[in-house]
């Protein structure tokens, strides 16, 4: 026996905002991760360049 389903029956998963929500969570722990690689960068190339007082001129 063959059944027949409706659309919304046959889907596999919801429709809705959970994807979506993930998605732009995702999102922005990126831009977060990102902005702290770029400060951490920024400092120890800061440090990188400033002279110690021990060494020799």
């Amino acid at each position: 026996m063959v059944r027949i389903f409706r659309e919304q029956q046959a889907k596999q998963g919801r429709s809705g905002w959970h994807v979506l929500v993930v998605l732009i969570v995702a999102m922005l722990l990126a831009v977060v991760v990102w902005g702290g690689v770029e400060f951490y960068g920024e400092t120890i190339d800061n440090q990188a360049n400033t002279p110690t007082q021990n060494s020799p001129q």
